[in-house]
Parts: structure tokens; sequence; C-alpha cells
């Protein structure tokens, strides 16, 4: 597999500085690392982004994670391995992936739960957090992308 062109952003030179910035102040949120990486990796499977896959399995490792909670991230509500919190998270997180798949693309039942284990400022950005990492993969799915062949500057930081 070959990219189609050199990912977007790297190509932009006023495109990296925002990112690194909405990126870091997504990290200082409060929401655990842990749960942001694993809405990473489930968001990136759900859009086949496999640079995104490859770097959010690869970060959690790095960060400890088990291989158990890592190979069930695409089945999590089927697998004991999650915290309520992580399960509000990863549902949220399907849900605002696949916004075509219902009438209501995030239903309210979703949504209560993550309100339920995460305050506004915590819940604002998860939402940003999904909604960077669906950019992320729509760059790389587009311009094809290949796993393990980009150099990241500063990890999910970049798209």
């Amino acid at each position: 597999m070959k990219a189609r062109m050199k990912n977007p952003a790297m190509l932009i030179p006023d495109v990296m500085q925002p990112i690194h910035a909405l990126v870091g102040a997504v990290k200082k949120s409060g929401v655990p690392a842990r749960t942001l990486e694993l809405v990473h990796l489930r968001t990136s499977q759900i859009n086949g982004c496999s640079p995104c896959v490859d770097m959010g399995a690869r970060e959690l490792k790095k960060a400890g994670e088990t291989d158990e909670r890592m190979f069930a991230v695409a089945a999590w509500r089927e697998a004991p391995y999650f915290t309520d919190a992580e399960r509000a998270a990863l549902a949220l997180a399907e849900a605002a992936t696949r916004l075509s798949d219902r009438a209501d693309p995030v239903p309210d039942d979703v949504w209560e739960e993550a309100a339920r284990h995460y305050d506004e400022p915590a819940l604002a950005a998860l939402i940003l957090h999904i909604a960077l990492v669906n950019c992320f993969n729509r760059v790389n799915v587009t311009t094809r992308q290949v796993a393990g062949s980009m150099k990241w500057e500063a990890r999910a930081d970049t798209p």
C-alpha cells in the first residue's frame, strides 16, 4: 500500500500549531488519558484508519494498557474489562462517529450516561477529542496513509 500524498497536515505549515494546542487542551481536561486513548482506538477502528489504529494500540501499550482490554475495545459492550465511565465514553464515541446510522445519532440514553460520569468540561473534552479523531481518520483514510509509515512529531497531536 502506498499513500496517495503526504499527509495534508504536514503540507500546510500553519495547521500543526492549532492542532497541537487543541489536543493539549483536551489532554488537560481531567478525562483520564487511557479513556481518551480507548476512545481514539475505537473511533479509528470504526473509521478503518489503519495509521490511527496502529498508533492508538501502540500508545495504549506504552501507557501500560493490558492486552485483554486492547483486544476487546471493538467488542467493549460484551467484554468485562471496562469501567462504567469508559463504557459511557466509548458509547458516546461510537454514536458521534456514526452520525448517519440512525435518525437520532446521539440518543438521550447515550448522552445521559456520559453526563452521569463526566461533568460539562470533561464532556466538552470528550466531544472535541472524538471530533478530532474523526478528523484525523478522515484525512488519513482519504489520502491512504499507511500504518507505521508516518513519523509522528507528537503522537496523536497530528492527524
